[in-house]
């Protein structure tokens, strides 16, 4: 039987990672992002190189309507959501008092309303049919102490490994899963689009990198196996676990050292 995911942000770097990983396993594609040009050029990549229907739904999840509209899009096509993933997010690093209050509610609405509200109104269906995906895209900064810059990128992080983990819990036995997938530096577009690619580039050695490639499988594969969440990479979960055993005042030491490195304080 085909299944259908509906991957959020799959216009570039990890968000279209997974909609390769996905086609690859069989799954038809409902992709959404801002930017139609993209989705439609991955969307025509797949579907030549895989048996799938590949379906592009344009959509900006910084309007507070856009959930309820894209799933309504989606209802309107005569589509049902067997998996879900939410992946669209950015970050601003220019400061919590330099960045534009218009910036910090678009980021609330896209990394952490959004997820809440699609997850909402299509995790009932997926429990009444006795099967379903959930995959959210967290990161490693959810699991450390904030940092200064991109004050909020971090907390917005860490409630969706909360609520992802909670989520896992009630939908236990349901045929239902849902995975919190915590990549930390990945190759893709996100630090040229927050501008922070020069400092990250000196600040961290090539060995700390992950492919967006194999964080999407990694992610696809803790989400098939109901792992409640998974962080790719050895050292990212070192980092993690060390984040949560330290002082809080040796691990603020630790992250403001990391701000400055990158000259966002």
């Amino acid at each position: 039987m085909s299944r259908t995911v509906l991957i959020t942000g799959a216009s570039a770097g990890i968000g279209a990672a997974l909609a390769r990983t996905y086609a690859a396993q069989g799954w038809n594609l409902i992709l959404t992002a801002r930017r139609e040009g993209p989705l439609q050029a991955l969307a025509d990549e797949l579907t030549a190189a895989h048996p799938l229907t590949a379906t592009v739904i344009p959509e900006d999840l910084s309007d507070p309507a856009a959930p309820e509209r894209l799933v309504a899009a989606v209802t309107a096509r005569g589509l049902t959501i067997d998996g879900l993933v939410n992946n669209a997010g950015f970050s601003r690093v220019t400061g919590f008092l330099a960045t534009d209050l218009t910036a910090h509610r678009a980021m609330i609405q896209v990394m952490l309303t959004a997820p809440i509200e699609l997850s909402r109104l299509l995790l009932p269906g997926m429990v009444e049919r006795g099967f379903g995906r959930v995959l959210n895209v967290a990161s490693l900064a959810g699991q450390m102490p904030a940092t200064g810059g991109d004050t909020l990128y971090g907390p917005i992080k860490s409630f969706l490994i909360k609520a992802s983990q909670g989520l896992h819990l009630e939908t236990r036995g349901t045929g239902v899963h849902v995975t919190v997938l915590n990549p930390g530096y990945t190759l893709t577009e996100f630090h040229d689009v927050n501008g922070s690619r020069d400092q990250v580039s000196k600040a961290y050695p090539a060995w700390m990198w992950m492919d967006a490639a194999r964080v999407a499988r990694i992610g696809y594969d803790a989400c098939e196996a109901n792992r409640p969440s998974v962080t790719p990479g050895v050292m990212n979960n070192v980092m993690g676990g060390l984040a949560r055993f330290l002082p809080d005042s040796m691990a603020l030491n630790m992250v403001a050292n990391h701000a400055k490195r990158l000259d966002r304080i």
